[in-house]
C-alpha cells in the first residue's frame, strides 16, 4: 500500500505507519481492514476514495506480547473521523478487549469529518462506548502525534495514560480560532493545549517526550511494568539489581536535621526500589507528591509518595486527582501499592478551598479504602490530621503501616497544637519555657510513633535502612491476597 510518507515526513513528523512500526517488534504488525471506505455522498465525498479511511488498525508485538493499535493518517483527510474511521477503532478495541491485550491509539487528526454530520459524530460515540468497556479490562494507552479537538479529545481522556511531544501534540476542547471568536482571546495552539501545558499545568498528560522515538521507548517501558490485562500476573524478573549496602547507607542521610527543610522523595523511592527501576508518572504535574511504576525483587508495584521537595508535600486538588487516579489504576490491575508519607496537612486558604479541596481530597480516601490489592505504607516523617488518615493508614485498609523513629504522627504540629491548647500562656512573655516544655511534651507524649504502634496503628517502628527488607518480604507475604468483605453494591459514588 502507498503511504505519503514524504509529507509527514516535511513537518517533521513520523507517518502514521513509520510510527506503528517504531512501536511493534520487528515485522511482527498486521493491519485489519485496510480496505474499509466512507459512504459518505455530501459535499463531493463520493468521489473521494479516502485509504483505509483515514485510520490504520490492527495487531502486533511489543517485547514479544500482543498488543492491538491504531494509528490517524494525518496525510489522508486530515485524519478525520467519519463514520467508519471511528467503527474500526470501536472494533479494534473490541477485539482487544476480546483478545485481551492493551490497546495503543496514535491520535494525528483534524477532529470529526464535517462533511459526515452526524454519522462522524456517531463514529465519536461508538469509539468512547468502547474505551469505557476497556477500561479496567485491558490497558489503553493514548500517543498524541498531532492536533486533538472538540470530541477528539475525549477518548485519550477516557484512556490509562497520555503521551504527549513537544511541539507535535496539541489538545483542546475548541481551538484558538474558537477562543479568539467567543473569548476574544489570541493565543498559539501551543499555549492552548501544548505537551508542556498538559504535563505540567492540567495533568492531562501523564508523560511528555521531547521527540517522537523517545515517546515510543517510553509506551514500550511502561508495557513492562503493567499487566497486559485485567487477571494477568505480575512476572517476577529473573534478575534484578539491588545495591544493598550503598542504598541501606544512603537512606540513613536523607531527611534533614531541621523538620521545616525539604528534601526530594525519589532519593527514599530509589534506595528501596531495585537499581534504576523507577518509572515515574505526571512528573512535571502536582510535585507535592510522586506516582509512577518500580520493582521489588524484580517484581512490580505502584509508588504513591508525598514529597516535601515540592510545596512542603501538601496535598492540595491537584496533587489529591493525581494519586486517587494512580491508586485507582493500581487496584483495577491487581499491581500492590508502596506508600511513602511525609505530609503535613491539606493545604489551607480560600484558594484550595474555592477550587474543591474537600472534593479532591476525598477522592484519595475513596480510592485508598476501595483498593483491595497489597497496600504497604511508610511514614518517614510528618503524618498529619486527616492527610495521615488518607494517605493509606491502617484505618482506611493499610495492610502493613512502617514507621521511622523520628516520625510524627498526629492532628497537627507540635507548635500548631501548643499554639490552640495553651493559647494564653503564649500570650505572656514570662510563661515562654513552661509553653517550650509543653511543646516538648507533645512531641514526646502525643506524636511518637510508639505511640501509634501501641495502638496497633503502626505494624512496625523501624530503622530506614530496614525499609527495604520490610516492604520486599510484607509484599512477598501478601502476594496471594484475598479480599472477601465487600458489600453487595453495583459500584460506589464518588467521581474519581
Amino acid at each position: 500500500m502507498g503511504y505519503n510518507v514524504e509529507k509527514q515526513h516535511a513537518k517533521g513528523k513520523l507517518h502514521a505507519i513509520e510510527r506503528i512500526n517504531a512501536l511493534c517488534d520487528k515485522d511482527s504488525f498486521m493491519e485489519i481492514y485496510s480496505g474499509v471506505r466512507h459512504n459518505c455522498t455530501s459535499f463531493g465525498m463520493e468521489s473521494k476514495d479516502i485509504p483505509y479511511d483515514g485510520v490504520i488498525t490492527g495487531f502486533g508485538k511489543i517485547n514479544g506480547r500482543k498488543v492491538a493499535i491504531y494509528a490517524q493518517d494525518f496525510t489522508v483527510q486530515g485524519g478525520s473521523l467519519g463514520l467508519m474511521h471511528g467503527k474500526k477503532i470501536a472494533e479494534l478495541i473490541d477485539k482487544a478487549i476480546q483478545a485481551r491485550c492493551p490497546v495503543i491509539g496514535i491520535n494525528d487528526s483534524g477532529g470529526a469529518r464535517i462533511q459526515e454530520g452526524v454519522d462522524a459524530l456517531c463514529g465519536y460515540g461508538d469509539l468512547f462506548y468502547q474505551n469505557v468497556r476497556a477500561s479496567g479490562s485491558v490497558p489503553q494507552i493514548s500517543i498524541i502525534a498531532g492536533p486533538c479537538a472538540g470530541g477528539a479529545v475525549y477518548s485519550p481522556g477516557i484512556t490509562d495514560f497520555i503521551f504527549a511531544v513537544d511541539k507535535i501534540s496539541q489538545l483542546f476542547i475548541t481551538g484558538p480560532k474558537v477562543v479568539k471568536s467567543v473569548m476574544f482571546m489570541d493565543i498559539t495552539a501551543e499555549d492552548l493545549g501544548g505537551a508542556s501545558i498538559h504535563s505540567k499545568k492540567s495533568g492531562v498528560a501523564h508523560f511528555r517526550c521531547e521527540g517522537e522515538n523517545e515517546c515510543y521507548e517510553k509506551v514500550r517501558k511502561l508495557l513492562d511494568y503493567i499487566p497486559h490485562y485485567y487477571g494477568d500476573e505480575l512476572v517476577q524478573a529473573a534478575k534484578y539489581h539491588f545495591d544493598e549496602k550503598k542504598k541501606a547507607k544512603h537512606i540513613e542521610t536523607i531527611l534533614p536535621e531541621n523538620t521545616r527543610k525539604g528534601y526530594d522523595i525519589r532519593e527514599v523511592i530509589n534506595d528501596v526500589t531495585d537499581d534504576d527501576s523507577f518509572f515515574e508518572t505526571s512528573a512535571e504535574f502536582a510535585i507535592n507528591c510522586v506516582t509512577g511504576f518500580a520493582k521489588i525483587e524484580g517484581r512490580s508495584v505502584g509508588i504513591v509518595a508525598n514529597n516535601p521537595g515540592g510545596m512542603g508535600g501538601v496535598l492540595d486538588c491537584d496533587a489529591s486527582d493525581k494519586i486517587a487516579r494512580h491508586v485507582r489504576y493500581c487496584d483495577a490491575f491487581n499491581i500492590p501499592l508502596v506508600t511513602f508519607v511525609d505530609v503535613p496537612g491539606f493545604i489551607p486558604g480560600p484558594q484550595e478551598e474555592q477550587k474543591g479541596i474537600i472534593r479532591h481530597g476525598a477522592k484519595v480516601i475513596y480510592a485508598y479504602s476501595e483498593a483491595t490489592v497489597p497496600k504497604l505504607t511508610v511514614i518517614l516523617r510528618k503524618a498529619y490530621g486527616g492527610a495521615y488518615i488518607a494517605m493509606c493508614s491502617k484505618h482506611i485498609g493499610a495492610d502493613f503501616v512502617y514507621a521511622w523513629p523520628a516520625s510524627e504522627i498526629a492532628v497537627m504540629g507540635a507548635e500548631g497544637a501548643v499554639g490552640i491548647l495553651y493559647a494564653k500562656e503564649l500570650a505572656d512573655p514570662e510563661k515562654a519555657a513552661e509553653v517550650a516544655a509543653k511543646e516538648q511534651a507533645y512531641r514526646e507524649e502525643i506524636m511518637t510513633p510508639a505511640i501509634a504502634a501501641k495502638r496497633g496503628y503502626v505494624t512496625e517502628v523501624i530503622e530506614p535502612s530496614a525499609t527495604r527488607r520490610h516492604i520486599a518480604e510484607s509484599l512477598s507475604f501478601h502476594a496471594d491476597k484475598q479480599s472477601m468483605d465487600n458489600p453487595l453494591k453495583k459500584h460506589g459514588i464518588i467521581s474519581l
